[in-house]
């Protein structure tokens, strides 16, 4: 029980030096960190803004306000699940080689660092809210860390996956970049659910991502959770979690070799 508790010790210290070092990468080696973190989602917004309500003139209140509300979380899921293929390779490839230490703190801290830095972008909504003259719902107080935790367990799930198969399949890394481009764009982020034909709109719980997508922006916007697709994404999220488990702990043992 000791040993236990001594290794958790040991192991806690290291996740928290790790994400230390990361958030320290990702805001303290540019003048403008933090500015440059947001830029990405909000040059996409702009984007997206002049492409369907200037040129498109697509008929939607608030519209910037309803793409901030999509974009930054969907910035969250594609930067982290872009990364996993790559995080048991480059740097991190001969620290799995030389020293002993459960691998999935790795993807472990790449997904805390990416929540940390998402957590830190809720003021940003705020701010687009008070423009349009909104206030954020008290709901915030739970719905906010209820997503939280679906979203990082989804991520974490993929996570493991990714980095798991791709030392075995390297390809891995292509793959995943090409199929986000199909989730981004069947993912209600830059539409609203009523813009998709009624007959088609049930294939929306079929998009483990879209669900979630859906409640952060009725959470943002409205201060509303949808039950059902609550439960829908809770559900991928641990099945997810689940078969990520699996494979890491099916595939762990041969990453030194395959290194």
């Amino acid at each position: 029980m000791a040993k236990n508790m001594r290794s958790f010790e040991n192991y806690k210290d290291l996740i928290i030096v790790l994400i230390q070092k990361e958030m320290k990468v990702m805001y303290g080696n540019n003048v403008l960190g933090y500015l440059w973190s947001i830029a990405n989602p909000l040059a996409f917004a702009t984007v997206f803004f002049i492409a369907f309500k200037v040129v498109m003139r697509i008929e939607m209140e608030n519209y910037p306000l309803f793409l901030i509300a999509g974009l930054f979380p969907w910035q969250w899921f594609s930067h982290s699940v872009n990364f996993s293929p790559m995080l048991f390779l480059g740097e991190n490839g001969p620290i799995i080689k030389k020293v002993n230490f459960p691998r999935n703190i790795i993807p472990l801290v790449m997904v805390l660092r990416d929540t940390i830095h998402f957590i830190l972008s809720i003021p940003v909504i705020l701010l687009f809210l008070l423009i349009y003259h909104k206030l954020p719902s008290i709901s915030w107080i739970y719905g906010v860390p209820l997503l939280l935790c679906i979203q990082f367990l989804m991520i974490y799930g993929i996570s493991l996956i990714l980095s798991s198969i791709n030392l075995f399949f390297r390809d891995m890394e292509k793959l995943v970049s090409l199929l986000m481009t199909f989730v981004f764009y069947f993912t209600p982020i830059i539409y609203p659910v009523s813009m998709i034909p009624e007959k088609y709109q049930y294939l929306i719980n079929f998009n483990p991502l879209a669900p979630l997508i859906i409640n952060w922006k009725n959470l943002f916007l409205h201060g509303t959770l949808d039950s059902v697709y609550l439960v829908l994404s809770l559900a991928y999220s641990i099945v997810f979690f689940m078969v990520g488990h699996l494979i890491y702990k099916k595939l762990s043992w041969r990453f030194a070799e395959v290194l």
